[in-house]
């Protein structure tokens, strides 16, 4: 038991350390951003199917598969046209968030009916929408980081509940900068709106 919770310890702060150097490298809109999103995915696999987190671990392998195709994206686009950061309509959003809540719906009643999954319906909440997060995130569009702040403020509560505990505070940093992050980006955006 104590080799267990030593590794998994060891597998949470390696995850942690990478998911920060994620986040704080895609905000400054960095391309390198992405390897720490593969590496920190990777590592936060194996971690969140420990705890039984299945819809955690699946949505951190797609995190894994998204930052290979956001590297080679924000390389392509840098290339292209300096990579600019992009909105939505609401009309978009209002879709999108209707996509992402049935999909939750529904992949929270498979996990609740078919496996021993902790917390099924707000696990699959967060993941459902995680995967719309991500790729506002990949396509560099702003509201990115509005998800970003209601998934990130949920699953502190998620991770605390799992005993994932230094995982809870990264989620908490995570919070903090979607606020940082919305305002880099906005930035950002209003320069490429004056140019």
């Amino acid at each position: 038991m104590n080799g267990e919770v030593s590794t998994a310890l060891v597998v949470e702060i390696l995850a942690t350390a990478a998911n920060i150097g994620f986040i704080l490298l895609l905000i400054r809109e960095k391309v390198l951003c992405w390897s720490f999103g593969i590496a920190g995915s990777l590592l936060s696999v194996w971690l969140f199917a420990d705890a039984r987190l299945y819809s955690e671990a699946g949505l951190y392998l797609f995190y894994a598969l998204m930052s290979v195709w956001g590297w080679l994206r924000w390389q392509r686009r840098e290339r292209e046209d300096g990579n600019l950061v992009s909105t939505w309509t609401p009309t978009r959003h209002v879709v999108a968030i209707a996509v992402a809540g049935a999909c939750a719906l529904g992949l929270g009643t498979l996990t609740q009916t078919f496996t021993d999954a902790e917390r099924p319906m707000v696990d699959a909440f967060t993941t459902s929408f995680s995967f719309l997060a991500t790729y506002l995130e990949i396509t560099k569009t702003l509201e990115a980081w509005v998800y970003w702040f209601v998934l990130n403020a949920t699953s502190i509560w998620l991770y605390q509940d799992r005993n994932l505990d230094i995982y809870a505070v990264l989620i908490a940093l995570y919070t903090v900068m979607s606020i940082w992050g919305f305002f880099s980006w906005q930035k950002s955006w209003r320069l490429q709106q004056q140019g």
